[in-house]
């Protein structure tokens, strides 16, 4: 391919993100505020532009502005630092843990973590001799009410967030079994609070059942469901204990001092 040359157009877009780059790398050079005028002089960009990119980056809190005309990296940044951080840690516990499950279970074993209203899969063990294919793959999304993983975050929220979770995502349904009702939602994250499991009965999709633990980091918060995915009516009721014992292995390594949940 081609290397384009100096002078061809480049979209505003493309532009736009190379000049917020070149401003943050300015930014992580110092520890201190840096003034507007160094900044501009140090990424070769007029004060104007400068200003109005900075600007906008201080709206999303990627940069702070301590002073007029001074600048410096925001707190934004520090956390999702430390979501990155977060994910990373866990999956490095996880991979070891998961692979024995899977040994044990020969089914799909995953490891997914909230992102707002939806579950994403970080890592998953699993091989041909499942006989279920694997339909999200790692980086696959799906709602919070219709897995189990999703219901244990659901779970952990007080009920008002609950509530108002149904309200903006309007519980909608995948299959017949979905559950779309807020009462019936409220019974089963009941049953997640107290056995510290949460299920999946073919409601995301028809044929595929799933059982799900928590993992929890040295702050004893929820931050990622480990959960086994199996064909409807391969999905053994014996592998709880490992599951919930894996979970809690997981948990261990991040630092969580685990208390023994009570089997349903």
């Amino acid at each position: 391919m081609t290397k384009p040359t100096s002078d061809a157009p480049a979209t505003p877009v493309i532009q736009v993100i190379e000049r917020m780059f070149a401003l943050i790398d300015v930014l992580a050079s110092r520890e201190e505020a840096i003034s507007l005028k160094e900044i501009s002089e140090k990424t070769g960009l007029h004060p104007s532009t400068t200003h109005r990119i900075l600007n906008d980056l201080a709206v999303g809190r990627f940069v702070d502005r301590p002073e007029a005309g001074n600048y410096r990296l925001g707190m934004r940044l520090l956390e999702l630092g430390n979501l990155v951080k977060g994910r990373l840690n866990v999956r490095d516990a996880a991979l070891g843990p998961m692979r024995e499950l899977h040994k044990l279970t020969q089914q799909p074993v995953n490891l997914s973590m909230r992102q707002g209203d939806e579950i994403v899969y970080i890592e998953r063990s699993y091989s041909e001799r499942s006989g279920m294919q694997v339909v999200r793959a790692i980086g696959g999304r799906a709602p919070l009410h219709l897995t189990s993983t999703g219901k244990l975050f659901l779970a952990a929220d007080d009920p008002q967030r609950v509530r108002t979770y149904a309200t903006r995502t309007g519980l909608a349904g995948h299959t017949r079994n979905s559950i779309t009702q807020l009462p019936l939602l409220e019974r089963e994250l009941s049953k997640a609070r107290q056995y510290g499991i949460a299920r999946d009965n073919e409601e995301l999709e028809l044929g595929v059942r799933c059982m799900a633990a928590g993992i929890y980091d040295d702050q004893s918060k929820l931050v990622a469901g480990l959960s086994i995915s199996a064909p409807a009516d391969r999905l053994d009721e014996g592998w709880l204990p490992k599951l919930q014992a894996t979970a809690a292995e997981i948990s261990g390594a991040l630092g969580y001092n685990a208390h023994p949940a009570t089997t349903p």
